[in-house]
């Protein structure tokens, strides 16, 4: 069994920049891809950004260029940089990774103030 470990979440003022990191519980896991999803509160889940095995990038129309995926593949995490923050960015941001299961990790709350 798989655990994601999320950090890097908190309170930021509008326009300032956060870092979340992902890890699995044992390295060297092989993920098909590696994603971020965020739930607001009363609002379902969805998707913020993904990275595929191969390399591939998605990400939702909302970030608008300023999120950035990126992921280690030896320490078998997934990082997202996320600048300009806006106060419509607050939202839980949960870890998703894809092994045959598909594994999510506990959540992170990030606060934007306006």
């Amino acid at each position: 069994q798989v655990q994601l470990v999320e950090s890097g979440g908190g309170l930021v003022q509008a326009g300032g920049s956060l870092r979340l990191s992902c890890a699995a519980s044992r390295s060297g896991a092989s993920f098909s891809v590696m994603a971020w999803y965020r739930q607001a509160s009363g609002e379902q889940r969805e998707l913020v950004a993904a990275i595929y095995a191969g390399g591939q990038i998605k990400y939702a129309d909302f970030v608008e260029g300023r999120f950035t995926i990126s992921s280690n593949k030896a320490k078998s995490a997934v990082y997202l940089q996320m600048d300009s923050l806006k106060p419509e960015d607050t939202a839980v941001y949960y870890c998703h990774a894809v092994a045959g299961y598909r594994y999510w990790g506990q959540g992170t709350q990030v606060t934007v103030s306006s």
